[in-house]
């Protein structure tokens, strides 16, 4: 779940992408071991070698889980402007508020994305689907930080 406040919100990856991440962790580390036991095997090492990449090995991969899971902060709201992390494409990964001169929703290729325009054309997309939370609440979170960080207030 995001960490919401008046001044700050990070939003991390869904559990469904944090999964697929350790997944191929998991793929690697099976083929890591696959070479480790053709070495242990081929060279007369000590069995203790390969037990002790395992271990290791399901560690990090522990360890990466927890990260992905409850540590790494993808998009990051503050006060001042945003943040946003490990997206491939996202285009500008940090601008202040004052330099986001529109934001808009799109769906390429069927992905919901938010784009935010900046003053000087360049751009920042963010696929809500890699987030752990609604779509619609990221956007209204989204626009509440943009009023705030450009100095609005609401009409009523």
């Amino acid at each position: 779940m995001p960490e919401v406040s008046p001044e700050v919100s990070d939003y991390r990856f869904a559990p469904a992408v944090s999964g697929r991440i350790v997944g191929g962790l998991l793929v690697v580390l099976a083929v890591l071991l696959s070479v480790v036991t053709l070495v242990v095997a081929v060279s007369g090492l000590s069995i203790l070698v390969l037990v002790g990449v395992a271990v290791l090995g399901v560690l990090g991969v522990l360890a990466a889980g927890h990260l992905l899971t409850r540590r790494i902060v993808v998009v990051h709201l503050g006060t001042t402007g945003y943040r946003v992390r490990l997206v491939r494409g996202a285009g500008v990964t940090a601008a202040a508020w004052t330099e986001v001169g529109e934001a808009v929703t799109a769906t390429p290729r069927g992905l919901p994305v938010l784009v935010l325009k900046l003053v000087d054309g360049r751009t920042t997309t963010i696929p809500v689907t890699l987030l752990d939370v609604d779509r619609e609440q990221f956007v209204r979170d989204l626009q509440g930080h943009l009023r705030r960080g450009q100095g609005l207030r609401p009409l009523s």
